[in-house]
């Protein structure tokens, strides 16, 4: 399924999104943080009690290749990895670069289509 997205510019809102789509039903093993930076990415998830994207997400392969990337080239293989086009991946990275926060839910069921 095709994962949805929203940009936040502020790490609260993100907080509050991620509880508001739990009390919805959508499993937070679904709910991911991505940010610019990592250490914001760990801090905004940590509170919203959310996931970042790692080996798992993205496989081994990936995970690897993202050691020896540039930090655009990681977040937009990020992306992909998670279901995004690599033209969605090019403009969700943008969205980062100006500071935003993105919240992506993997599984869009019934459920969860309205983030």
């Amino acid at each position: 399924m095709k994962p949805t997205y929203k940009e936040f510019q502020n790490d609260e809102q993100v907080v509050g999104a991620v509880q508001e789509l739990k009390t919805r039903g959508v499993h937070e093993d679904d709910i991911y943080v991505i940010t610019h930076d990592d250490d914001r990415t760990k801090r905004v998830a940590d509170n919203a009690d959310a996931n970042t994207v790692g080996a798992g997400e993205v496989g081994l392969d990936t995970y690897v290749k993202n050691i020896f990337r540039s930090k655009g080239d990681e977040l937009r293989a990020q992306f992909q990895e998670l279901g995004f086009t690599a033209p969605e991946a090019e403009q969700l990275e943008e969205k980062l670069d100006h500071g935003k926060v993105i919240l992506v839910v993997k599984d869009t069921t019934a459920s969860t289509t309205t983030l």
